[in-house]
């Protein structure tokens, strides 16, 4: 049976970088506003990680250094993480802290604006769209320390049974109005640290740093191991000369790995105040490995990025096409097109595979050359036409831009994926990457994405992605609990999940006691049903982030209808609301911070401040635990019966891994290997 037939017209679509150095700069920096004053020094810089079932609460806390004899008005900049709510920014104010209030967007700046004025003590966090949290502090006394502490939640989804963190500190490159901001600033003068908490329901059986081999990685037990970095500023005994602690110039990349062998489950994480008639949960659940593999011929469209911003990786990219292309059978067929300001079908349409075909139309790109601009929409559309309905299709999109020539509007890539009907998987690359739009785009073709830092271990990530491409999806998704009242589950929509997948919702109830998941969906023509029983909680008071999770999933939704519909004043006006209710940094939203007396003078109330309060409370209470919260639920009645997929079970393509290795370069195979043996150590 045609891989099409089985999963339903499917034509794949991997958006891959080429080459795995990309030109970066430190992130997490502040610098002086309109000035020509010298830098702010990064004094300290602290990160704290707390990874549990299902979240992640990241904990920043920096140090900097005004070291001009003026007074100044500073900007402080950190990449936006994947899908991370920002709800904490505290702003230290004459030696004490402040906690930032949330505030409609225009509002927080006119504030600002009015107290900078007044030369009062001010601080301002917005969100600069998909790039970065940008924070104003005024005033930077002269020769004074500024400390500030950001803190975010983000979903910790494992894929095939293995889990993933980064801590951004690299900015792409691709914006070529910012990147003077990033241009100096990345060292850290006194003392640096990374601690990193992961704790799971499920037993670990690894840990590793690809990039920061000298972490010290520890198992406190089988449910919870430590990593911690480190490093203080030294003096050079022969010289005498001052070592900075570190630098801030590369991405942190943390994986965990649960042991092989583990069922599928389902996980349920509760909040409920004594005093409130409302809960919130997290429902997390995770599928046996019970997909079927799916085969046949393909052909392959290469759409490859041949702007300005390519020059260092061209050589690199056409030697993994040419590799790639040699590893594929004979009856398969191939396409190039390529994209800078304008696309071009370098083959005149599909050319079989051999020797003669590859060699002459991979010179032909070498004479080519790069240059220009990123004409995404050009280059995916006319890798788009004239796919054959009777062979299986893999469309591998390769860039490391943002579209900026030609149609560059968010709406409009959507529009194309939806009217072409098919499916993209996705590989988003870069701190810089415009992922909203990627992302989007792929679960609107119920396709699957995955991001990729220059800290990753490529060939893993390729391999997840492989073992999905060759195995059936389950579409049209139904997940349902009876027996209680529940409302406002979000995602409302859950079109398909793929091999390794979790199914994350959250939502309200409103009744305690025993109840009922049904999950149900298609795996091609077959209709499967799955049920679970679960216990809601009447009292539970260790999980008050859950309820900003459900507020920011509640407004990804709004933002994503808007993306595709059009801006509305109604959803406008409800992300606010809900982004004020809950502590949320968004497009319509800002945190600020004043002195605490101009909180009252302004009415505004510390409604974020009692939010942060009750969560830093709740999460010293989980710290103080000996042994880690316990989050699995239907046990008694198991809701799958297969063990849950994993890195180590399932057939994988040969041909279509060795072409995706070839693009990831030959070197990773000797650092999946050296990573292999650090594991493999670091269990003893």
């Amino acid at each position: 049976m045609l891989w099409k037939q089985v999963i339903s017209k499917c034509i794949g679509g991997v958006l891959l970088c080429a080459g795995v150095s990309l030109s970066a700069q430190a992130a997490g920096l502040m610098k002086p506003v309109n000035s020509v004053l010298p830098d702010l020094s990064i004094q300290q810089h602290h990160v704290n990680v707390l990874v549990e079932d299902g979240y992640v609460t990241t904990t920043v806390e920096q140090v900097f250094h005004n070291p001009s004899n003026s007074q100044l008005e500073a900007k402080y900049s950190f990449p936006v993480p994947e899908r991370a709510a920002v709800g904490e920014f505290i702003y230290w104010i004459n030696g004490q802290p402040v906690i930032g209030e949330v505030v409609a967007k225009q509002q927080a700046q006119q504030i600002y604006q009015q107290q900078k004025q007044a030369g009062n003590h001010v601080a301002l966090t917005e969100k600069d769209g998909y790039r970065t949290f940008d924070s104003f502090i005024y005033p930077v006394e002269a020769n004074a320390d500024v400390r500030i502490k950001l803190v975010y939640i983000q979903a910790a989804h494992l894929d095939t049974n293995t889990g993933r963190y980064l801590y951004p500190l690299e900015d792409g490159g691709v914006d070529e109005q910012t990147n003077s901001f990033w241009s100096r600033n990345e060292i850290v003068q006194e003392s640096f640290s990374f601690n990193m908490d992961i704790r799971s329901s499920y037993p670990l059986d690894g840990v590793r740093l690809p990039k920061h081999t000298n972490a010290i990685i520890t198992q406190v037990s089988p449910q919870q191991w430590t990593v911690a970095l480190s490093s203080s500023a030294q003096v050079d005994e022969g010289s005498g000369k001052h070592q900075p602690a570190a630098s801030l110039s590369e991405d942190i990349l943390v994986y965990w790995r649960l042991e092989e062998g583990l069922p599928g489950s389902v996980d349920l994480v509760s909040y409920r105040h004594p005093d409130s008639p409302q809960g919130t949960f997290m429902l997390t659940l995770t599928p046996g490995d019970d997909l079927p593999s799916v085969q046949g011929n393909r052909d392959w469209t290469f759409v490859l990025d041949v702007s300005g911003s390519m020059e260092g990786k061209y050589s690199t990219l056409l030697e993994g096409v040419r590799q790639g292309l040699a590893k594929l059978p004979t009856e398969d067929r191939f396409r190039l097109i390529t994209f800078n300001n304008e696309a071009r079908d370098i083959t005149g349409g599909y050319q079989s595979i051999s020797t003669e075909n590859v060699t002459r139309y991979i010179e032909q790109l070498q004479q080519n050359g790069t240059g220009g601009g990123t004409n995404l929409y050009a280059g995916l559309a006319k890798g788009l036409k004239h796919l054959d309905d009777d062979r299986s299709t893999a469309i591998v999109l390769v860039t490391d831009g943002v579209a900026n020539v030609g149609t560059t509007e968010k709406k409009d890539f959507l529009k194309l994926v939806q009217e072409n009907d098919v499916r993209l998987f996705t590989f988003i690359m870069g701190n810089s990457a415009n992922r909203p739009m990627l992302k989007e785009m792929t679960e609107l073709s119920n396709g699957f994405a995955a991001n990729i830092s220059n800290a990753d271990d490529v060939i893993g990530q390729v391999m997840l992605a492989t073992s999905k491409l060759n195995h059936a999806s389950m579409r049209d998704i139904d997940v349902s609990i009876k027996g209680r009242r529940v409302s406002d589950l979000t995602p409302e929509q859950i079109n398909t999940v793929y091999r390794g997948q979790q199914l994350v919702l959250f939502g309200h109830y409103f009744e305690a006691g025993p109840a009922e998941v049904v999950l149900s969906g298609k795996v091609g023509a077959q209709e499967r049903v799955y049920r679970a029983q679960v216990e809601l909680a009447d009292v539970s008071k260790g999980n008050p982030e859950l309820e900003r999770f459900w507020a920011y999933s509640k407004i990804e939704a709004l933002q994503k209808k808007m993306d595709y519909l059009g801006a509305d004043a109604d959803s406008e006006q409800a992300i606010t609301d809900l982004a004020v209710e809950y502590g949320l940094v968004t497009d319509y939203t800002s945190l600020l911070v004043v002195e605490e007396e101009v909180f009252e003078q302004l009415a505004i109330q510390r409604t974020n401040k009692l939010r942060v309060n009750k969560e830093q409370q709740a999460r010293q209470q989980r710290n103080k635990r000996e042994q880690v919260q316990d989050n699995r639920a239907g046990s008694n009645q198991p809701m799958f019966k297969q063990p849950r997929a994993s890195t180590g079970s399932g057939a994988i393509d040969s041909s279509l891994l060795l072409l995706l290795l070839a693009l990831g370069l030959p070197s990773l195979f000797a650092r999946f290997k050296a990573s292999s043996v650090a594991i493999e150590t670091s269990k003893k």
